[in-house]
């Protein structure tokens, strides 16, 4: 049997080959097909059961079918399978846009909506169906045959150039090594960030000490590496990954154009002014001039402080370390060896106090405090020999299960993701148990040591964890609006931002650290000294993501790609407006931008600041009342993950808070205001 094809339990990773993607899809998209013309000639009036419950079943085996080629591509990418996924997509993309389109099922939808039974329908099912109608409006299906048929082309062409982003930036990313034979051109660099760069050499039949762009090899020589010219070399192949600097068939720059210009065909079809509008029908925000009046307010408060970080950087740079003219290539390194002088520690030091079998225990014994679970690792299939599977109880009772795949890998696209394998609903034999992978990059183990993760790594993790609880503890029933189904994009960020702040107590972090040598829990001074430096620079990263955020909005609010204007110059106009730290000229930053070209952020970069806003104010609850008090751990966990999308984010989160949001505490927390 096609393991694709086998929705009983689990994927089948072992055994799934790129051979079996094209006939599982075809015949998925064969019977979905033959389903809804079915349900469209069936002339009974439409229920949610003969009519919603098939549709959702349809849907929830395709995209059972499609999720393990997808993450595969993403986690275990091959040219094999490269091939066959970008072959498949666009019958993927194809078919949901035809679904779209179908004016024929809106009018189901729309008679469902206006039947008498939908009244006695549960707030979940009701929103599914109100969420299905906007969708359809957003998909075109009220548009003549003739811009149907253009909307399916832009849909079709936007989703192969979006893989194609995002498969050069890796290919770029992959491609670049660098070899130093001479340890004297090391200096600075730790024991452990140098034996995992001599066994890469080795590995690749050199000698010596061999480097690459990928995080865990990157940011040490960018932070640490004493020698300038390495730091230099290191960043320019960073920053022009995918360019025209590169190999002309890796060069993102035309796809940017293209995709750009689609999107805003795609919106002006749908009678929307922008994409930035099309992009915020179904987000919290009401408009563009909003999202960017609210980045331009922050900017403001923030840019005082990013002015006095980057003063003090350049004269300790100059004084310190004889750095003259501080370059964007001596930014993290020259902010390293401040920090260290100023708090008297460095991030190598606080590392070895983290090793990954402390963290682990100690974010799950967190969890379990704040929601009553229990979390306790399982088995399963998985598509590499250093992921592990774990299972979450409430009481006994099974509630969700989650895929942790932490270190680089050479054939594992960048950053860090959660994504759904199977979202909780009731099924005729009971509950659906929901699943989710969660996926980092971290440095693996080295020299017969647990792995090693920075305090930056740790809140990475608990980021990633926190949307993986937002999809696992939801206790919705209906598929369209359990866990993250149906959740306003730009509040998706809010249960993953909110447990970062736990990273930062010190009842937590005690508990979760143990010394890789020694055994000894992390030092209380040593605890203190992170805080009292858990906001230096935060002037300068606050610009740097309304840097991101109002560059992305404004280029798919107001700009015209071929107006006369580039991309790139469109980022050198943001960066006059809000940057106090301009990146030299050849940087080549919008390539590797797969956020909003290939990542689902575009026209929504924003909500990371927008949802910091709620989760810094949810937060600031548990401060009044302990951080780790269950009552408000249960409160949280039944307003927030367990409601999923059946309801708005803002009722949400004022059922929550009690309120709705302030933006002081997010000030608060990153010590942008004068009296913190």
């Amino acid at each position: 049997m096609n393991p694709l094809l086998d929705f009983s339990g689990l994927p089948r990773f072992a055994e799934i080959k790129p051979e079996h993607v094209a006939p599982a899809i075809e015949q998925l998209l064969g019977e979905n097909r033959a389903l809804v013309g079915r349900l469209l000639e069936d002339a009974a009036p439409p229920t949610w059961q003969n009519f919603v419950v098939p549709m959702e079943d349809a849907n929830e085996r395709l995209s059972r079918a499609w999720g393990p080629v997808g993450h595969l591509n993403a986690v275990m990418n091959s040219p094999e399978l490269r091939e066959v996924y970008n072959a498949t997509l666009p019958k993927i993309t194809q078919y949901y846009a035809e679904l779209g389109q179908n004016l024929a099922l809106f009018n189901k939808f729309k008679a469902l909506h206006g039947s008498p039974g939908f009244a006695g329908l549960s707030a979940a099912r009701k929103k599914v169906i109100e969420n299905e109608l906007r969708d359809f409006r957003l998909g075109g299906a009220e548009l003549p045959d003739d811009r149907k048929a253009r909307y399916l082309e832009i849909q079709e062409r936007l989703s192969e150039l979006s893989s194609r982003f995002s498969d050069n930036l890796l290919d770029a990313t992959n491609d670049f090594t660098l070899v130093i034979e001479n340890s004297e051109a090391l200096g600075g660099l730790p024991d452990d960030v140098l034996q995992a760069a001599d066994e890469a050499a080795r590995a690749a039949g050199k000698r010596g000490w061999l480097f690459t762009l990928k995080a865990p090899s990157y940011m040490p020589v960018m932070q640490l590496a004493d020698n300038r010219a390495l730091r230099e070399d290191m960043y320019r192949a960073y920053a022009t990954r995918a360019s025209e600097f590169g190999k002309p068939e890796w060069d993102n720059t035309v796809l940017m154009d293209e995709i750009v210009k689609l999107r805003g065909e795609e919106a002006q079809l749908l009678g929307f002014a922008s994409f930035g509008e099309l992009s915020l029908a179904s987000k919290m925000a009401d408009s563009p001039q909003q999202v960017v009046e609210f980045m331009r307010e922050l900017s403001q408060r923030a840019r005082p402080f990013a002015e006095k970080d980057l003063a003090e950087l350049r004269e300790f740079a100059r004084a310190e370390l004889g750095i003259e003219d501080l370059q964007s290539w001596d930014v993290g390194y020259a902010s390293e060896k401040l920090r260290e002088q100023r708090y008297a520690f460095s991030e190598q030091e606080v590392k070895q106090y983290f090793p990954e079998d402390a963290v682990l225990p100690g974010m799950f014994r967190l969890v379990e405090t704040l929601y009553g679970l229990q979390i306790k690792q399982g088995t399963a299939p998985v598509w590499h020999d250093d992921v592990r599977f774990f299972d979450i109880r409430n009481a006994g009772q099974l509630v969700g299960q989650f895929y942790l795949d932490l270190y680089a890998r050479n054939n594992k696209r960048g950053g860090a993701w959660m994504d759904d394998v199977i979202a909780r609903r009731r099924l005729a034999k009971g509950i659906q148990t929901p699943v989710a992978y969660l996926n980092c990059n971290f440095s693996p183990p080295v020299g017969g040591k647990p792995a090693l993760f920075t305090h930056d790594d740790v809140i990475t993790l608990f980021h990633e964890f926190g949307h993986g609880l937002h999809h696992l503890l939801t206790e919705v029933e209906d598929l369209g609006v359990s866990g993250i189904n149906g959740v306003e994009w730009d509040a998706v960020e809010l249960p993953s931002q909110f447990m970062e702040n736990f990273c930062w107590e010190w009842g937590v972090l005690n508990g979760m650290t143990r010394h890789v040598d020694t055994g000894a829990a992390l030092p209380r001074t040593l605890f203190d000294k992170m805080l009292a430096a858990k906001n230096f620079q935060s002037g300068l990263q606050t610009l740097r993501q309304i840097e991101f955020a109002l560059f992305d909005m404004l280029m798919h609010s107001s700009f015209e790609p071929g107006g006369g204007k580039s991309i790139l110059q469109l980022l050198d106009e943001v960066r006059a407006e809000v940057a106090v730290l301009i990146p030299p000229a050849f940087h080549r930053f919008p390539h590797s931008f797969a956020h909003i070209f290939s990542g689902g952020y575009a026209a929504g970069y924003y909500s990371y600041k927008w949802a910091e806003v709620l989760s810094a104010d949810a937060y600031s609850l548990f401060e009044e009342n302990g951080v780790l008090n269950p009552d408000v751990g249960a409160r949280f966990r039944g307003e927030i993950l367990a409601m999923g999308g059946s309801r708005g984010a803002m009722q949400s989160f004022t059922a929550f808070r009690g309120r709705e949001p302030s933006i002081e505490a997010l000030l608060r927390h990153s010590g942008l205001l004068e009296t913190s």
